[in-house]
């Protein structure tokens, strides 16, 4: 009776087995962002739950609307913002304010935290903003190594880190002025790869079932 319970038992995980294999396994393609800056490259994947914020991040990345513009807002232990067009002229006192003429929609999503690395859209305050659309081109990522969960429900994170952390905290490290800018122009050029879900899961320890590093 033993015998047979344990050749049941090994029949079942047989049957599992490959399920479990597949599952570590992501099918098909996915587009890997880098951005390079002066203090190394940041590389993330955004969530295909989010797509209008997918399909906007990338459509202005393949145009190189991105490139020129700087990391203009970094606070050590919380976050480090950019892409805001008007850090591309000579006038560090509109830094912020720009955009590129339009908003998208907030896709707030709960199973999606600010943990550290989350790529999320800047967006106005509540007050004139009460749907939370999102900045049409800026976004932050979280620097904070316990994350910022008191933003959670609150923005639209649409991407995650998942090679570069340490570039993310040398740039939060940089010596600022009372706005929290950047002394020193901290430029970016973004560029956009297709490569295979499989690839990026096994090179960076990402797991696409729950959408999380694995290191």
């Amino acid at each position: 009776m033993r015998l047979l319970k344990s050749i049941a038992l090994v029949a079942v995980m047989m049957m599992l087995w490959p399920a479990a294999v597949l599952a570590q396994k992501p099918k098909g393609k996915d587009l890997l962002v880098t951005i390079e800056t002066p203090q190394g490259e940041i590389k993330l994947i955004l969530f295909d739950d989010t797509p209008q914020h997918k399909e906007n991040f990338l459509k202005l990345a393949r145009e190189g609307f991105y490139d020129g513009t700087t990391f203009h807002r970094v606070i050590d232990g919380f976050m480090i913002q950019g892409g805001d067009p008007n850090t591309k002229d000579s006038e560090p006192r509109n830094d912020g304010a720009g955009n590129p003429g339009y908003t998208v929609p907030a896709e707030i999503n709960p199973a999606h935290k600010h943990v550290r690395g989350a790529v999320a859209a800047a967006r106005q305050d509540d007050r004139v903003n009460p749907s939370r659309a999102s900045s049409g081109s800026q976004f932050y990522i979280v620097e904070n190594h316990d994350g910022t969960p008191m933003l959670d429900g609150v923005y639209t994170v649409f991407g995650q880190v998942v090679d570069g952390l340490d570039v993310v905290d040398k740039i939060a490290e940089q010596p600022k002025d009372g706005r929290d800018r950047p002394l020193s122009d901290i430029k970016m050029k973004v560029k956009v790869e297709n490569m295979r879900k499989r690839k990026i899961a096994r090179k960076y320890d990402y797991d696409y079932n729950t959408q999380t590093l694995q290191k």
